[in-house]
């Protein structure tokens, strides 16, 4: 039984080929012939492998960063890294957490089949993630493992499809149709960031990709070069701060620590050049591919896919997303070491991946002030949201890392909060009102979320 478990958590929790398995459904389903559906397939297999390599080499990068970073400005704290959080949890939660990953993409299913929300979350790692947290959360509750299973599942079910619902208003503005929805579970920091964006609404014309750069700095209208520049100055300068000794000694393996910096921050931008080629691979062969899913199963359904596939839409806009997200990060960390609470230390890795996805959608409602803004409070939000998770997951809690991401941390201390305070009747009747008005028809009108442009 437990291997079985364990092979389907790999296969589940592999967006490649969770997404090929997609792709090849909605293809067999339009009756596509044998040529076109190997090619479909094996491209969105491909292409989606192609993103995992750009984000593995991103975070390599950024790795030695934060430690640099650390060892700079002398701070230590809890740092939110979803991957570690969950490789502790998994030693004691892992059948837990495979039943209710499996039982909550069936769930996520039902509920786009039958309810108004046809989003379709294909984004695996983070559905794994969730589910842990989940696992962990539903056994602090008190429930048993049947119970907290199909708890787990249903709460897992409901985020998986309302959080690419209430980003997709964004999602519609930026690409101009809706075909595709993000599926990355840090939808709260991305929905704020658009709505921040819109204060500066009448800058919008002034996006982040219309920057003028004087003639002798046209390079710079190049991203790629824009963004190695950009992240080798970054990483020079915390360099020189953490000293030679440091970095030759526990990052480089002895390797000159300026020549170490000047690698990792051309690896940072060969890392997004590649993301964004598989970002180009894939979107032009699933949404295609989904319609045989909406045709045939789910009407209308909509895939929500991780969050590289927005970066190729304004790529200033994912440096300087990063940028004013990580200052935010900065800034909360300033403000919890004054008022004395738990300090959380600014994550590399969450902050670039949604704050640059914050600056993308800032930027679309509200041109650069809107990235920047928007990033910004992106950041403040997945520092903050972490120290108030932190007492719900119980022995996890004293862990020196956590959750990172705004989802994680909205709907673990909702129903955390509910478990300690309430008990597990709690989430149980919680879990049914939220379903019972998920099920409302509206008729042929959008949901106040989707009509939020």
């Amino acid at each position: 039984m437990n291997n079985f478990l364990s092979v389907l958590v790999d296969i589940l929790s592999q967006p490649a080929i969770l997404v090929a398995a997609i792709a090849l459904i909605g293809l067999l389903a339009q009756k596509k012939n044998a040529s076109d559906i190997m090619k479909g397939t094996i491209k969105t297999f491909v292409g989606f492998i192609v993103i995992a390599a750009g984000a593995g080499i991103l975070e390599k990068a950024l790795t030695p960063f934060g430690a640099m970073f650390q060892e700079a400005f002398h701070v230590s704290g809890v740092v939110p890294n979803n991957e570690a959080i969950v490789a502790l949890a998994l030693t004691e939660y892992g059948t837990n957490t495979a039943l209710i990953m499996f039982l909550g993409m069936i769930v996520n299913i039902l509920i786009a089949r039958f309810t108004r929300y046809k989003y379709i979350f294909l984004t695996g790692h983070h559905t794994l993630y969730l589910a842990c947290m989940f696992a962990v959360i539903m056994a602090v509750a008190g429930f048993d493992t049947v119970p907290l299973i199909i708890a787990g599942a249903v709460a897992l079910g409901i985020v998986m499809t309302l959080s690419p619902a209430i980003v997709q208003p964004f999602m519609r503005q930026l690409t101009g149709n809706d075909n595709v929805a993000l599926g990355h579970f840090s939808a709260v920091g991305y929905a704020i960031s658009g709505l921040t964006g819109k204060i500066f609404k009448n800058s919008r014309e002034n996006s982040t990709e219309n920057i003028n750069f004087p003639k002798g700095l046209g390079f710079l209208r190049d991203s790629t070069v824009s963004i190695a520049l950009t992240m080798i100055v970054m990483y020079v300068i915390v360099a020189l701060f953490a000293g030679a000794s440091f970095i030759e000694a526990e990052l480089s393996e002895g390797t000159n620590y300026l020549v170490f910096s000047l690698i990792q921050g051309g690896s940072f931008a060969a890392g997004v050049f590649i993301i964004l080629s598989g970002v180009r691979l894939v979107l032009a062969e699933i949404v295609p591919a989904f319609k045989g899913i909406s045709t045939k199963l789910v009407p209308n359904a909509k895939p929500a896919l991780d969050v590289p596939i927005i970066y190729p839409y304004a790529p200033n806009a994912v440096l300087i997303g990063f940028f004013s997200s990580f200052i935010g990060g900065v800034f909360s960390m300033v403000i919890m070491f004054v008022t004395g609470t738990t300090i959380i230390l600014p994550g590399v890795v969450p902050h670039f991946f949604t704050g640059a996805a914050a600056g993308v959608l800032g930027n679309t409602t509200g041109g650069i002030k809107g990235a920047v803004a928007g990033s910004f409070v992106n950041g403040i939000i997945i520092s903050f949201l972490p120290v108030f998770l932190l007492p719900v997951l119980g022995e996890l809690g004293f862990a020196n890392t956590t959750f990172s991401d705004a989802d994680f941390g909205v709907s673990g201390i909702f129903f955390g909060s509910l478990a300690n305070y309430v008990g597990p009747v709690a989430i149980v009747i919680s879990l049914i009102v939220i379903l019972g008005l998920m099920l409302i028809p509206f008729g042929n009108k959008k949901s106040s979320t989707e009509n939020a442009n």
